[in-house]
């Protein structure tokens, strides 16, 4: 019986202290649900930067990790529309469906770019809502993160100061990089791009910079070599100053137009893990920065 009850005390700060499963989409809101969570959260990332999320297959180890999970960090915008559902079905989980406190879009919580005049699928890869890739703003980073803080804290009050702490810290560091983002990325008002798909539409609004065209003819669609050509032809009277992929984009259709239109071709992060030193979501933007900063003339 002593044993028992030693047992049940030695058991008590583990249940009292349990992390509270996290099951994040993308890279960038595993980071920030690290950031928000610390040591109560337990984070898992379905994906990583080297991988394209809109095409994502929906794995048994995927499944399992959905079943586990008290909060799904996700995108939303119809990111993930093409696995993410089936993930939700198939781990039955009542707590983190659509509409339950354990269910979180992060696009819900920002104003999105470039919604659609219309809906047809011939028009490729069109999300009805508008363009998903708000991360690579940080003013939607701190949006997101005020929202994400304040759902940690109802589906987690035991640990409620602890979330709130963090988020009051997060976003008080969170402005001062923001501001020092912004003084150092002066140069690129203006800078006129190419980009091989609109995954840094909301990047360049921040920075005030100028897309001139995009490779891919249509949402999702591989550029042929004709389209290519047409886009270099363009360029020589309104020309770039630099072609822009993101990490995981196969670096084919941005090198052949760099190489044609003779401009920097630039592989950024993306999101948290793109790069060596884009290992947290102030790494990002660093190392972001930089790249262009460094390739700009």
């Amino acid at each position: 019986m002593k044993r028992l009850l030693a047992l049940f005390i030695l058991l008590l700060p583990l249940s009292a202290h349990a992390s509270l499963n996290v099951f994040a989409c993308e890279p960038e809101w595993a980071a920030l649900a690290h950031e928000l969570g610390g040591n109560d959260v337990k984070v898992y990332s379905a994906t990583t930067a080297m991988q394209d999320p809109h095409r994502i297959e929906a794995r048994p180890s995927l499944i399992a990790q959905m079943r586990r999970a008290d909060l799904v960090v996700c995108t939303g915008a119809e990111l993930e529309i093409g696995w993410l559902p089936i993930l939700l079905r198939d781990a039955g989980n009542a707590g983190v469906q659509p509409g339950q406190p354990g269910y979180f879009e992060a696009t819900r919580f920002v104003t999105l770019m470039e919604k659609p005049t219309r809906l047809d699928r011939a028009d490729g890869d069109v999300h009805a809502s508008g363009n998903p890739h708000i991360h690579t703003d940080p003013r939607n980073i701190l949006r997101v993160s005020e929202a994400l803080a304040a759902r940690l804290i109802e589906i987690d009050p035991a640990h409620a100061a602890e979330h709130r702490a963090r988020g009051v810290s997060f976003s008080a560091r969170w402005h001062a990089a923001m501001t020092g983002w912004k003084t150092r990325a002066a140069p690129l008002k203006g800078l006129p791009v190419v980009v091989q798909h609109k995954s840094f539409s909301y990047l360049l609004n921040w920075l005030e910079m100028r897309t001139l065209a995009t490779l891919e003819p249509k949402p999702g669609v591989e550029p042929s070599v004709g389209y290519l050509a047409s886009v270099a032809a363009q360029l020589q009277t309104t020309p770039a100053k630099l072609v822009l992929r993101a990490a995981y984009q196969s670096p084919r259709p941005a090198d052949w137009l760099a190489q044609r239109a003779g401009i920097p071709a630039l592989a950024l992060p993306y999101t948290v893990g793109g790069s060596e030193r884009a290992s947290d979501l102030f790494g990002l933007f660093d190392d972001t920065l930089d790249q262009l900063l460094k390739a700009a003339p």
